[in-house]
């Protein structure tokens, strides 16, 4: 009897324990806590040299990611608390309406279609649309690209202005991402690659390709990032747009702009005002 009345004590204890982790597993945040503490997940670019990279030892960098960790250490997330999560163009709106991450900060430009799904916070960099091409191409302007075979990636909005306002006859290739597109472009098989000039200076500064591709220096259109949130979710809202506030007037936002985008020589814009959105 009296081992009856041991073992029911040690199972009622174990219940409790089980049922305290339990409690303490879930939270808020788009993840999960594992030792101890908290976790965020943050939708980034795991293949954009200088803006959000996975780097062959798995760590990330890059601008965005830099952004994307000071605005989490504002919302009370150290380094070690944030779980990446790679968001390609064409699945950003969706991760957000699943809640797989709490925010995304992947070259996500601001638009009024996109605006319909989610919510963005900033703008916290401009850039604009240009070409990267061969370092002997001839292509020097927009028109240029009619008939000629061009990149892009899926979602992108870039490939949608070529196609509609620019070169209507280009001949355009999409793929899921722009390291494809570099790769493309570096064999021949395609004449040149659209996108952000930020995203075209981190690939033409890599190692492996410097001194064999150059931007056309075009400014096609103006792209306004911004971090993306969940539709309706006004409190991370204005938590974010806050902590960009506070990065900008501290120095951190230059001093990252700076290391990411500095030896590309890379010719960027002030940081914008939030909420101004640059048309």
């Amino acid at each position: 009897m009296k081992l009856r009345k041991v073992t029911a004590a040690s199972a009622a204890v174990l219940a409790l324990a089980v049922a305290a982790t339990a409690c303490g597993s879930s939270n808020d945040d788009g993840g999960s806590s594992g030792g101890g503490g908290k976790k965020i997940k943050i939708g980034i670019k795991f293949d954009q040299p200088g803006l959000g990279l996975k780097e062959p030892n798995g760590s990330y960098s890059g601008f965005d990611v830099d952004v994307a960790t000071y605005v989490a250490g504002k919302l009370g997330y150290k380094p070690s608390q944030i779980e990446w999560v790679e968001t390609k163009s064409a699945d950003r709106e969706n991760a957000l309406q699943r809640g797989d991450v709490k925010f995304i900060a992947a070259t996500y430009s601001i638009t009024d279609e996109r605006k319909q799904k989610v919510d963005f916070a900033g703008p916290y960099f401009l850039a604009h649309q240009d070409l990267l091409v061969k370092k002997d191409s001839t292509i020097s302007k927009g028109t240029d690209l009619n008939g000629k075979k061009l990149c892009s990636v899926v979602g992108s909005t870039s490939a949608q202005n070529v196609q509609k306002t620019i070169a209507p006859k280009a001949n355009l290739k999409t793929n899921s991402g722009y390291s494809e597109c570099v790769a493309s472009l570096q064999s021949g098989a395609v004449d040149a690659l659209t996108t952000d000039d930020s995203i075209l200076a981190g690939y033409a500064s890599q190692e492996k390709y410097k001194g064999q591709f150059k931007l056309a220096g075009l400014k096609l259109s103006n792209e306004n990032y911004g971090i993306g949130v969940k539709k309706g979710d006004t409190a991370t809202l204005n938590k974010i747009n806050d902590a960009l506030k506070t990065m900008v007037s501290d120095g951190t936002w230059e001093k990252d702009v700076k290391k990411n985008f500095g030896p590309a020589q890379y010719q960027y814009e002030p940081a914008p005002k939030i909420g101004q959105i640059v048309k």
